[in-house]
């Protein structure tokens, strides 16, 4: 799912940890990367739960929600984020990366779900940003 947004503002990046994943480096250096590309990101910081998440993307009108999740719980948290997206119609025209210890196994399920591109760890920061400002743009 591609996001659309005026072409005139920079790309709006919330990031976010969701569960009680207490590592937090890898998310940081990625909104760090984020911000150098031109890209306006907020940072929401550990231990955020689905409904506070999908609450500061529609307060902060992001045009992308990205998820670190290290804790290997990314399939049930991402369902969860997924179905609070959906209850409050908040995922349209969003684009959803997930980025973590996340199996190549798994890219499929997440995808099913609704996450537009899957960045296991050691993805490079410039395929992450290639990745959103395509998707953004297009």
């Amino acid at each position: 799912m591609s996001a659309k947004r005026e072409s005139t503002r920079p790309i709006r990046v919330l990031v976010a940890k969701p569960g009680l994943d207490g590592h937090d480096v890898g998310a940081k250096v990625v909104v760090r990367a984020l911000r150098e590309a031109g890209m306006q990101v907020v940072y929401t910081g550990l231990r955020q739960s689905p409904q506070s998440i999908v609450d500061a993307l529609e307060r902060e009108g992001s045009d992308v929600l990205a998820l670190s999740i290290l804790s290997g719980a990314h399939l049930p948290l991402c369902r969860k984020v997924g179905q609070e997206l959906a209850a409050r119609g908040a995922g349209e025209g969003v684009l959803w990366v997930v980025g973590g210890n996340i199996p190549a196994s798994d890219h499929a399920a997440l995808k099913e779900l609704g996450v537009a591109g899957v960045f296991a760890t050691g993805s490079s920061f410039e395929e992450i940003v290639r990745f959103i400002q395509k998707e953004v743009q297009s």
